[in-house]
């Protein structure tokens, strides 16, 4: 291991770091990195930076942008309240029911912000014998995160994949929106199975406690904060948004990456958004990390680490492993490192690129692994650490082993789903 390999390495151990310690706002650890090595002369302003004149980013830029106006409309008040509706049914239908209903608006309304909103509503649904409120809240809580049907959902996901393989020397490669898409629709299948079977095997209990029902959100009516021109505006804006981004490698040149920010720069000029408002989902903590560690990626790359992990890892594998293999093993690592961790951006960078590496060292195809990678790292719940797991287990009341009798046989299926179908579908 060469000097400049070392020094590349120490920095980017000290963002992870930073990142787990959760000192420093979400995205300024990335920032830092990048900006450290460009001071240890690792890497130029130009590569350091790179992930800010990116076209992915620029593309998802502009989509977060958008993302803020639809918030905005009535169509998301309506779906929040359908979804407090589905739930109130019970029985096993309305257990099915209630199970896609939560996977269809996580198309539209996704995060912390919903997962949140999910659990609230369950945990207020009164017991019933048939359909014990403890047995729905589990799995309705995974379901906000099992979406990606639309473009709109999964441009995150394309984009970094693009930007990973690009920067550490894959080439210019486009990620097909539409299979991610179909690949993510046949999972959320397979997860409504999963939920249909595993939900029995969760404990008979009431969770409805008077102390929850009294913390529940009141219904309030809808006050809308755009006319009605405005709201046809940002649908039609939307619409055409989410169909460039199925026929992105139609379009001519890279109008397609751009488009995003032109729909939110109309948005802009109707009153849709502001100005702040604009440039504050434009460059969101998100986007400030995604656009850092694009720069970290290609330094690790253009230094020799990534291929020199790689080689490390390759010998463990046995010198020729397949790519089916090099793909389950780098899921693996990057979902077990993000749950441990809870750096899911910190995960990706770390071993998307020596696996990438690895890769083009064998001559395969970069983007199954890449992608199986990207999506690991949101796959970071088998452990009640933080976030959606640990409030979805202490609002549900379960025990360690209950939570797993639920959550780990779906982290197996999830991984290994993953790990199969990037191959075939993208392979």
């Amino acid at each position: 291991m060469t000097l400049s390999m070392i020094i590349t390495l120490a920095i980017i151990i000290l963002m992870v770091v930073v990142i787990i310690s959760d000192k420093l706002p979400f995205g300024t650890p990335a920032l830092l990195a990048a900006a450290l090595l460009v001071v240890f002369n690792q890497a130029d302003i130009a590569t350091a930076f790179s992930g800010f004149t990116d076209k992915n980013v620029i593309m998802i830029m502009g989509f977060m942008a958008c993302m803020a106006a639809l918030q905005k409309t009535k169509v998301i008040y309506d779906l929040q309240g359908l979804l407090g509706k589905v739930a109130a049914k019970g029985g096993i239908i309305g257990f099915a029911l209630l199970m896609l209903a939560i996977m269809a608006i996580g198309n539209v309304i996704s995060g912390t912000a919903y997962y949140v909103l999910v659990i609230s509503i369950i945990a207020t649904i009164p017991y019933n014998k048939n359909l014990p409120n403890s047995r729905i809240l589990l799995p309705a809580a995974f379901a906000s995160g099992m979406a990606g049907w639309l473009p709109n959902s999964v441009v995150l996901f394309t984009g970094l994949v693009a930007s990973l393989v690009s920067n550490a020397g894959g080439g210019d490669v486009t990620v097909s929106i539409g299979k991610f898409c179909l690949m993510n629709i046949i999972w959320s299948a397979l997860y409504l199975v999963w939920s249909i079977i595993g939900h029995k095997l969760l404990p008979d209990r009431d969770i409805s406690g008077a102390e929850l029902k009294e913390a529940a959100p009141e219904k309030k009516e809808f006050v809308p904060v755009l006319s009605n021109t405005q709201q046809t505006i940002v649908y039609v804006g939307y619409v055409v948004m989410v169909v460039a981004m199925i026929f992105l490698d139609k379009l001519p040149g890279e109008a397609g990456y751009a488009l995003p920010l032109v729909i939110a720069g109309l948005f802009l000029c109707v009153g849709v958004l502001n100005f702040k408002e604009m440039i504050g989902n434009m460059f969101s903590p998100v986007m400030i990390m995604m656009a850092s560690v694009i720069g970290v990626a290609a330094t690790m790359a253009n230094c020799g680490l990534s291929g020199f992990l790689g080689e490390k890892v390759a010998g463990m594998l046995g010198g020729n492993p397949s790519l089916m293999v090099l793909v389950f093993v780098f899921t693996l690592m990057t979902s077990v490192s993000a749950t441990l961790t809870g750096a899911s951006f910190g995960s990706i960078f770390i071993f998307a690129p020596i696996g990438i590496a690895l890769c083009l060292q064998f001559g395969y195809n970069p983007v199954p692994l890449a992608l199986a990678c990207v999506k690991a790292g949101w796959i970071n719940w088998f452990l009640p650490i933080d976030g959606l797991p640990a409030l979805a287990m202490g609002t549900g009341k379960y025990k360690l082993t209950e939570f797993w009798k639920y959550v780990l046989p779906l982290w197996v299926l999830m991984i290994a789903f993953y790990s199969v179908m990037c191959v075939v579908f993208f392979g």
